[in-house]
């Protein structure tokens, strides 16, 4: 009898940890940071540079979630030091069960290691830069060692004021990478084995999240629009419904996780975007009205909503995206939107089998946000 995904997790995790070893070549892929060896730093950080070696690290403070993440501070030899090698980066891993089975179910793994290995550098955005991208398809073990961006920029939370020449920056971003993704080659070669969002979404419904979702939206009565809550029942149906109808509309590369806390901004202002996780081939309405709900006020966002979509769809086409109208973009919104509303009535509440993902309190503003905009599209009359 075959195993299941569970189960195969499951073992090789039991293995792994049955026979800790410290990392020592690049395709090591490290169970704990504490594991991490000087060797494989070496080999992640100094290729290409004669001579060069770490000498010796040290980490930063655990930063569980979706991912455990961590910073390292690095010292080299001459060598090193002389080739202006990091002296810190940012890795973010599945060292934990928990971490593993979510984000291997999902997706979530091969997502990000696929962006930051074949499309990262096809791209020019802010966006961090990765040094090391890599994963075990049968454990899910994965590690992304990335430049630091400590006194470089700072992320965002749900307290960001964002103002419209920060929200026509962050469209900016969505524009690029959504046109240079239109039809592109790419698609069906090196980022094939992305999964397409209706997969995506209905590979994270296996830990039970119709059921995380629908708790969450009971959670939330307080603050939702009441004609959106009193058809809480409606809500599941319409977001089946909504994929299916999202996955008639043409195909090009997505970030799928655009809520504000995944923006950052760098000393100089310039708007970049980080977490690469969810990562797909979809449509580019998710990840517009996606960022547009969750980075403005409801009012901001209900007084500029049509004027920021058709400032998008005119970069879109510069871009090399096709050319859309501004009520076409807005139906393709409102069937985007109730996939957008669930990735945080999740995070409200949780499968058991989840780890931590985000604060209560920053669920409860987007769950605000995304709930306002389920109720001004109308979206559950999709189903």
């Amino acid at each position: 009898m075959s195993q299941s995904l569970a189960e195969q997790i499951d073992a090789a995790f039991a293995a792994e940890v049955a026979s800790p070893r410290v990392a020592m070549t690049r395709d090591d892929i490290p169970l704990t940071y504490e594991l991490i060896g000087d060797a494989w730093l070496t080999a992640v950080l100094c290729g290409g540079v004669a001579g060069a070696r770490v000498v010796g690290h040290r980490l930063g403070p655990p930063d569980e979630g979706t991912n455990n993440r961590r910073h390292i501070s690095v010292e080299y030899n001459a060598a090193g030091q002389a080739a202006g090698l990091p002296q810190s980066v940012f890795c973010k891993a599945t060292q934990s069960l928990a971490n593993r089975q979510m984000l291997g179910h999902s997706g979530g793994v091969l997502c990000e290691v696929t962006f930051q290995n074949h499309a990262r550098h096809l791209l020019d955005i802010e966006a961090p830069r990765p040094l090391h991208a890599n994963y075990d398809p049968v454990s899910f073990a994965s590690i992304v060692v990335f430049e630091d961006l400590d006194g470089r920029a700072s992320f965002c939370s749900e307290e960001t004021p964002v103002d419209l020449e920060f929200a026509r920056a962050q469209l900016d971003i969505l524009a690029r990478l959504h046109g240079r993704f239109t039809d592109a080659p790419e698609l069906s070669d090196t980022l094939s084995v992305l999964p397409t969002w209706y997969d995506r979404f209905h590979n994270l419904a296996t830990f039970h999240l119709e059921e995380s979702c629908g708790a969450g939206v009971d959670a939330s009565e307080a603050f939702l629009p009441p004609e959106l809550f009193s058809r809480r029942d409606a809500i599941w149906p319409a977001t089946l419904q909504s994929l299916e109808r999202l996955r008639e509309l043409p195909l090009t590369l997505c970030h799928g996780d655009v809520h504000l806390k995944n923006w950052y901004q760098c000393v100089d202002g310039t708007i970049g975007l980080g977490d690469w996780g969810v990562a797909h081939r979809g449509h580019w309405s998710r990840d517009l009205i996606y960022a547009l709900s969750t980075a403005l006020t409801v009012a901001d966002r209900q007084a500029h909503e049509r004027d920021l979509i058709a400032y998008y769809l005119e970069k879109l086409e510069a871009e090399g995206g096709r050319k859309v109208s501004v009520d076409e973009a807005m139906a393709a919104c409102r069937l985007a939107l109730p996939t957008a509303f669930a990735f945080w009535t999740l995070t409200l509440k949780p499968d058991p089998a989840f780890p931590d993902m985000q604060p209560a309190a920053t669920a409860r503003v987007f769950i605000e946000r995304l709930g306002q905009a389920m109720a001004d599209y109308d979206a559950l009359a999709i189903a």
